[in-house]
């Protein structure tokens, strides 16, 4: 087989991992970063891309030499791991699927013109079909669907990209005044942003339990084979999030147009930005495109976030070496029962999109730098061959990664209390 043969026969936890992280970080932070800073931005949404790197990369590699979770590493290091990251997941599990499962159904309302229905009810639908596509249709579903879905939008997002760069950026409004970044809401914001770049550093484990999935159904490639694939999806995360953001800045900055947190205004918005560039005979290629996006999105993450829980929560009880005959029932459990949380959860916030993604990305951002350490540990580890481990400039990027992200938490905390 050819070497592009046996990327695209590899292609799954790459496009996964690029799937879900195109959703909120990329179509909500990214555009409003450029809209309401400008090309500043690319700066942290660059350097977000590169200092966290590490992080997932050693998800693939740890999982590709050892064929165990990085949970499963966590716990290898110390049920003080395993415990705190139980903890993270916890907290993820009230707020990801919330903000998540909220963009859509505001894109879904605007899709189909139906305002008379409240996001609630829409994201109570979603959450319904969902969970019977992860039931019954299973990885392989995801997988599949997910390479038509990253494909369109890909396609659209560089037409889209294209024509705005060569209509140039609106001109700014009389006495306009950038917006400040180093104040508490800006930094407030690039932490959300960065935060969620590419995605949330928990995140690094969903790969892993991704790609033990895939192998039950093909051959295991090899760790070189593995790195590469992922590497084609993070590729496509970091290209998209630079997309979404100079379609913001050359369509918003310097007008004083502020994005709305509220879904349905937000989704009815964003389409818009694509449409006036392309043309109305767009709107519903366009909005069809970003709904698929959103719903592709909630569905690895809701996948993702399962699989997880069930992963804690086996390894806690410490059956973690017992295949478990009835897998399938807890999957579909857990499916439900997350279906359920995060419905309340948006209920209870008034399907108010700016809290519940402010939340999650905060939380992200401040524990990125202990996970990306502990992660770091799983692959440095007597389990992990010297020759296989990371590299000296991969583990340079590691600890620059870890500091950068801590001092900037450090000064958000500064700024907030003094």
């Amino acid at each position: 087989m050819s070497r592009t043969g046996k990327l695209l026969r590899n292609l799954g936890p790459g496009l996964l991992f690029a799937s879900m992280a195109i959703g909120t970080s990329h179509l909500v932070l990214s555009t409003k970063a450029g809209a309401q800073y400008g090309w500043l931005m690319a700066i942290p949404i660059i350097l977000a891309n590169i200092l966290k790197y590490p992080f997932f990369e050693f998800g693939v590699r740890y999982t590709s030499v050892t064929n165990k979770t990085l949970i499963e590493g966590y716990l290898n290091r110390g049920k003080g791991y395993l415990w705190f990251y139980a903890g993270i997941t916890l907290l993820t599990t009230f707020t990801i699927l919330a903000a998540l499962y909220t963009v859509t159904a505001g894109l879904f309302i605007n899709l189909f013109d139906i305002g008379q229905s409240s996001v609630a009810t829409v994201a109570l639908w979603l959450f319904i079909i969902i969970s019977a596509l992860l039931i019954f249709g299973k990885y392989k579903f995801l997988e599949i669907s997910l390479k038509f879905v990253v494909s369109i939008l890909f396609v659209a997002l560089v037409i889209t990209t294209i024509l705005v760069l060569l209509q140039g950026p609106v001109p700014h409004v009389p006495n306009f005044k950038p917006t400040p970044i180093f104040n508490e809401v800006g930094v407030l914001f690039l932490i959300g942003l960065m935060g969620w770049m590419p995605t949330t550093v928990e995140a690094s484990s969903w790969v892993s339990l991704w790609s033990i999935e895939k192998w039950k159904n093909q051959p295991k490639p090899s760790l070189k084979e593995s790195l590469q694939e992922f590497n084609v999806g993070y590729g496509i995360t970091a290209i998209l999030a630079l997309f979404f953001m100079i379609i913001g800045w050359f369509t918003l900055y310097g007008t004083n147009t502020q994005l709305s947190d509220n879904a349905v205004s937000f989704a009815d918005q964003i389409v818009l930005l694509f449409t006036e560039h392309i043309g109305s005979w767009a709107y519903i290629f366009i909005a069809i495109s970003a709904f698929a996006t959103m719903f592709s999105t909630c569905m690895t993450a809701h996948d993702a976030i399962t699989r997880v829980s069930l992963d804690i929560i086996t390894l806690l009880k410490e059956k973690s070496t017992v295949k478990k005959k009835n897998n399938k029932l807890y999957f579909s459990i857990g499916v439900i029962l997350l279906a359920v949380i995060n419905f309340v959860v948006i209920t209870a916030f008034s399907a108010n999109m700016g809290n519940l993604v402010a939340l999650a990305t905060f939380v992200s951002f401040v524990v990125a730098p202990i996970i990306g350490y502990m992660n770091l540990k799983n692959v440095t580890s007597s389990e992990v061959a010297p020759n296989l481990r990371p590299n000296k400039n991969l583990r340079l990027l590691t600890y620059m990664g870890i500091v950068f992200l801590s001092c900037f938490s450090l000064y958000y905390f500064y700024i907030v209390i003094f």
